[in-house]
């Protein structure tokens, strides 16, 4: 790393630590009233919109998903009862499937060495693998979504793996995916000056008409995309168009706020910015309305807070909570079926970004020991830690299990956060009405300045008990964060007063 990139990384670290320490200039509490419709009108929030996206050279190791791994599957089912299990990545383009112990590898087409970009490494998947993942969707009570490759496979191959993972994880099966962040395969994988929306397209048929054959009520996700969200757009235009499409169920693509760790924009700063929901909000409208057009839903398959795994000191850190509730439930508000952040072990995250974390290499030139390296999670913006045999749900993680309360229910159609960000306060909300009856209220004042005294109007008519539970942690740039109940108390008046402190997260829950 040069010495302009030492500096830089150094001063995105004082600013990050900065924002998160500003309590002590706080200007005061910011007052306002939310009103929760009587009737939730908007989108359902599926009971499995939580969701972790893992790569699939995760599966070379066939006692990572296994029913043996316990500490993995209490971490599972710590953050989600009812999870979705994503394989894909980067690696998922190299993967080769092993029926067999005496299976012998394939020739493998040629592609091209880019700088940054994963050199192809191969490897197997096999038969071993499979089945053990399937006892360890059982134990969680997850499904999966199974990325198949598409860069470097053939139509056999991929209907010959399909076929055995359909039949060995049955009902824990949602759909396959073919093909992982193609709109980039013009960078290594295919010809720049042929390839496009629509090359992928005729492609992936028949890629997935093959699998059909073998596997006929086969359901898929696509495209998949890392950035060129336009490619739904140009694919729900294009589909009325294929004769007997296969059964597509989803549309899907990533997003990361950020990256890489060494540009000093991803701070803390940016990343709680009302702007940075904005851009979601952008994103969004345009994949909805592609799903819409094919009568499908989407889901945001890969992403998380900086891509190439993550930057120390915000990945890491509790302001990665807020911004992972706040962005998972903008999602579901704009009806996405759910949310898949990316994680995994270091190395198998670091093989599918160039064989490092650029993260380390800040700590290091930073002048972090070893010893003091080896305390973050790795990657670093993974939602379960590994650490030696121990696996621990990081502040990110947090996040989206705070926002997954709200899972099951359906969403009240109403901008509750333009009403607080009117009130000149940096923070969001969303309610919904859950399948018990409930009504579900989530605040995240993300300010690092305001803290948020907040009247909730639930109706004249309403009464019972409003129970609460926040999100928290001593500062943004903490390294941990709990959820935490936070009390009961009596409506009056069909109202319910509390106060929402700065950089934390409040959940309502008003009961009859």
């Amino acid at each position: 790393m040069t010495e302009i990139s030492r500096r830089s990384f150094l001063a995105t670290a004082a600013m990050t630590a900065a924002a998160a320490r500003l309590g002590a200039q706080a200007q005061g509490a910011v007052q306002a009233t939310l009103s929760i419709p009587a009737e939730a009108t908007g989108p359902h929030m599926p009971d499995d919109f939580v969701g972790l996206s893992y790569e699939v050279q995760q599966l070379a190791d066939p006692t990572f998903f296994s029913r043996a791994n316990t500490g993995l599957i209490h971490a599972f089912r710590e953050l989600s009862t009812h999870g979705v299990l994503r394989l894909g990545g980067n690696t998922s383009e190299f993967e080769w499937w092993k029926p067999t112990p005496e299976s012998p590898e394939p020739k493998h087409p040629e592609t091209r060495e880019v700088v940054g970009e994963p050199k192809p490494q191969y490897y197997a998947i096999t038969a071993e693998a499979v089945r053990n993942l399937a006892e360890f969707l059982e134990a969680t009570g997850w499904t999966c979504l199974y990325g198949i490759g598409m860069g470097t496979n053939t139509p056999e191959r991929a209907a010959a793996e399909a076929e055995f993972v359909a039949k060995t994880l049955g009902r824990r099966l949602q759909y396959f995916q073919i093909g992982n962040e193609v709109d980039m395969f013009n960078r290594h994988l295919r010809d720049p000056k042929t390839w496009s929306a629509k090359t992928y397209l005729q492609e992936w048929l028949t890629l997935a008409r093959a699998i059909t054959v073998k596997v006929p009520d086969a359901k898929f996700g696509m495209p998949d995309v890392a950035s060129a969200v336009n490619w739904l757009t140009e694919i729900a235009e294009m589909w009325p168009s294929v004769e007997n499409p296969p059964h597509v169920t989803t549309l899907t693509h990533h997003y990361y706020f950020g990256g890489p760790a060494t540009n000093p924009a991803v701070n803390i700063t940016n990343l709680l910015k009302e702007s940075a929901m904005t851009r979601v909000q952008k994103m969004a409208d345009t994949a909805t309305a592609a799903a819409h057009k094919m009568g499908v839903r989407v889901r945001m398959t890969e992403g998380n807070t900086c891509y190439r795994g993550g930057k120390p000191g915000v990945s890491d850190v509790f302001a990665a909570a807020l911004w992972s509730a706040d962005y998972s439930l903008l999602l579901a508000r704009n009806n996405y079926s759910g949310i898949n952040l990316h994680g995994g072990t270091g190395q198998s995250v670091a093989n599918s970004v160039g064989g490092f974390l650029p993260g380390d290499v800040l700590l290091k030139d930073a002048g972090a020991t070893v010893e003091q390296i080896a305390t973050h999670p790795h990657p670093f913006y993974t939602p379960i830690g590994t650490f030696g045999d121990k696996y621990v749900l990081q502040p990110v993680a947090y996040g989206l299990k705070f926002a997954g309360a709200l899972s099951g229910g359906t969403l009240v159609d109403a901008d509750l956060t333009a009403t607080l960000q009117a009130a000149g306060v940096d923070a969001t909300a969303y309610a919904g009405k859950l399948a018990n009856g409930e009504t579900r209220l989530v605040v995240l004042n993300k300010d690092a300045e305001k803290d948020l005294t907040l009247t909730v109007d639930f109706g004249s008519g309403k009464s019972g008990a409003v129970m609460a539970e926040t999100l928290k942690a001593p500062a943004l740039d903490s390294r941990e964060a709990h959820i935490a109940p936070g009390g009961k108390a009596a409506l009056k008046g069909g109202k319910h007063t509390v106060t929402v402190p700065r950089g934390s997260g409040l959940q309502l829950t008003l009961r009859a």
